[in-house]
């Protein structure tokens, strides 16, 4: 069985590597902007469950047509997505300083719902050495409330600084500098991270794969 992340997250790679899984990465060339203008008025569930759907097809897609090393083995490609929902407005990366600083002086000391969308698309190798044949989709959001600290005006220019909010939805991170300002979280803290692990274990389940069998080995072995 090999397992696929279609995503360049480093986030995401590290809590998939702690839970025992060591995946290939094939970063999807998905044009998120499109996607979402696409969309007439999207619930914010339905926003990062279709930008997820999106990467995961598109990677599977690539496999299924023998690139990106495509090969005859049962593989599955795992795509993921993440916003920020606060004050009734959902956020990705903010991508610049000001606009970074602008949603924390928005967030802090309340809260937000962080949600991901996840996609599992199942593929199975065909006799020619390409995956062939989609075998099964599951797809599915994660919802976590995240309760904000206040940062003082130098800690925030100080976390700034480092560029480390600027690329992350949100603009901040559990697991890396901005895990200073998080007060806690209300549900699954690896979907803050990036990845839920229980939201991705059932989806496994759905097209068929025990998430114990891929513990311990890289995808491709």
């Amino acid at each position: 069985m090999r397992f696929v992340l279609a995503s360049a997250s480093p986030a995401r790679l590290a809590v998939l590597r702690a839970a025992g899984v060591d995946p290939d990465v094939v970063v999807s060339g998905v044009d998120e902007d499109a996607i979402t203008a696409s969309l007439p008025d999207p619930a914010p569930a339905e926003l990062v469950t279709a930008l997820a759907r999106a990467k995961a097809d598109e990677v599977a897609a690539r496999l299924a047509d023998g690139g990106d090393s495509g090969g005859d083995t049962d593989t599955v490609v795992v795509g993921c997505d993440s916003m920020l929902s606060i004050g009734g407005e959902v956020v990705g990366k903010p991508g610049t300083a000001d606009v970074a600083r602008t949603r924390w002086k928005a967030m802090a000391g309340g809260t937000g719902e962080l949600l991901t969308g996840h996609a599992v698309v199942r593929l199975r190798g065909g006799a020619t050495g390409a995956v062939v044949d989609r075998v099964a989709r599951a797809e599915g959001t994660q919802v976590t409330t995240v309760r904000f600290s206040t940062p003082s005006d130098e800690e925030l220019d100080a976390y700034l600084a480092t560029g480390e909010p600027l690329a992350v939805a949100g603009a901040f991170t559990l697991d890396g500098l901005g895990g200073w300002f998080v007060e806690g979280v209300d549900g699954d803290p690896s979907s803050v991270i990036g990845i839920s692990l229980p939201l991705t274990r059932r989806l496994l389940a759905e097209v068929g794969v025990g998430v114990a069998a891929l513990w311990g080995s890289r995808g491709t072995e």
